[in-house]
C-alpha cells in the first residue's frame, strides 16, 4: 500500500511539473508570434493546460477504464471553476477584473458545458455525439480568434528552437507520468474499497489543475486578471468538449451514468454560478472566492459518500 501511494505521488507530482513546464515555455513559444494576451491565456496556455487529464483519459481508455478518464475531467473542470478562482481570489487579497471582452466571449459558456451531459444521460458516448462536442468547441474557439487581429509570420530564431525543445520535453514527462497514475491509482482504490473514479474525481482531478492553478496566480500577481481568467475558462471548455469529444470519437464507450448525474451535475451549475457572479459588478470578490470555495467542499462531500463502494 504504501508503495503504491509513493508511485501514485511521484507519477502525479510528474504530471504537474511536466504540464506547468509546458504551459510555461507554451506561453514562450507563442510569444514569437503577435498574439494578444487575451488569445495566450483563452487558447494558447488553455490548450497546453488540458493535457494532463488529456493524456490520462486517453491512458485510461486504451486500458479499458474510460470512467476514470471522464472523472478526472469532470472533476478538474469543478476545481477550475470553484477551488481555483477561489484561491486566485484569497491569494491576490482582492476582487478579479473581468474584462468587457470575456463577459461579450462567455454568454454561451454554461450552454456548451452542458452538452457532454446531456449527451451522456444514457451513459453512453457515441462516436457521433463525441464529432459533435468537438465541432461545438472548435466552433467556440473560432469565434475567439475571428474577433483578434491577424497574427504576424512567425519569427524563428535560437530562442524559439530553444523554446520548443522544453515544450517537447515537458510533454515526454506528461505522458510518462499519466501512464503511472492510471496503474498506481487502480491498485490504490482496489486497496481502499473503493471506485478508481472516486480517486480520479477528487484526487487525480486537482493534480491536473495544478498547471492553470500555476499560471493563472502569476498572471494576477501581474494584475492580468484577464489572462488569468481566460486560461481557466479556456480550459475547462476544452475538456468538456474537445477532450471528450476526441476521446469518444477514438473509442465509442460506456460508463456509469452516475457519472453524469453527480458531477457531470455539478460541473453544470458551477459554470452558472460563476458566471452569475463574475457577471453582477465585472468583478469578482474575495467573498465570493469564499461561496465557489464552499461549493467545492459541498461537492467533494457529495462525491465521497456517492462514490464509495
Amino acid at each position: 500500500m504504501i508503495l503504491q501511494i509513493l508511485i501514485f505521488a511521484a507519477s502525479l507530482f510528474l504530471v504537474v511539473q511536466g504540464a506547468t513546464l509546458a504551459t510555461k515555455y507554451s506561453a514562450k513559444v507563442a510569444e514569437r508570434f503577435n498574439l494578444s494576451q487575451y488569445i495566450v491565456g483563452f487558447i494558447i496556455v488553455a490548450f497546453i493546460s488540458i493535457l494532463p487529464e488529456t493524456v490520462i483519459s486517453i491512458s485510461s481508455a486504451i486500458r479499458g477504464m474510460p470512467e476514470f478518464g471522464l472523472g478526472t475531467i469532470f472533476g478538474s473542470n469543478i476545481a477550475d471553476l470553484t477551488l481555483i478562482f477561489a484561491i486566485m481570489t484569497i491569494v491576490a487579497g482582492r476582487g478579479l477584473k473581468i474584462e468587457s471582452k470575456v463577459l461579450k466571449d462567455v454568454r454561451f459558456y454554461p450552454f456548451l458545458i452542458m452538452l457532454p451531459v446531456i449527451f451522456g444521460l444514457n451513459g453512453h458516448y457515441s462516436r457521433l455525439e463525441g464529432i459533435a462536442l468537438i465541432v461545438a468547441g472548435v466552433f467556440f474557439y473560432y469565434l475567439l480568434f475571428k474577433r483578434e487581429e491577424k497574427m504576424d509570420a512567425y519569427h524563428s530564431g535560437v530562442g524559439s528552437v530553444k523554446n520548443f525543445l522544453f515544450l517537447v520535453f515537458a510533454m515526454v514527462i506528461l505522458l510518462l507520468g499519466s501512464q503511472f497514475t492510471v496503474n498506481s491509482a487502480t491498485e490504490i482504490a482496489e486497496v481502499l474499497n473503493v471506485t478508481p473514479v472516486l480517486i480520479a474525481m477528487l484526487v487525480v482531478s486537482i493534480g491536473t489543475t495544478m498547471p492553470e492553478l500555476f499560471y493563472s496566480l502569476k498572471a494576477v500577481r501581474k494584475k492580468e486578471d484577464g489572462l488569468a481568467v481566460g486560461d481557466i475558462l479556456g480550459t475547462v471548455m476544452a475538456d468538456a468538449t474537445i477532450v471528450v469529444g476526441v476521446i469518444a470519437c477514438i473509442s465509442p464507450f460506456y460508463f456509469p451514468a452516475k457519472i453524469v448525474y453527480v458531477t457531470g451535475t455539478f460541473m453544470v451549475i458551477a459554470s452558472f454560478f460563476l458566471m452569475k457572479l463574475i457577471r453582477s459588478e465585472r468583478v469578482l470578490t474575495r467573498l465570493e472566492g469564499f461561496l465557489l470555495l464552499a461549493f467545492w467542499i459541498v461537492y467533494a462531500v457529495i462525491e465521497f459518500l456517492v462514490g464509495r463502494n
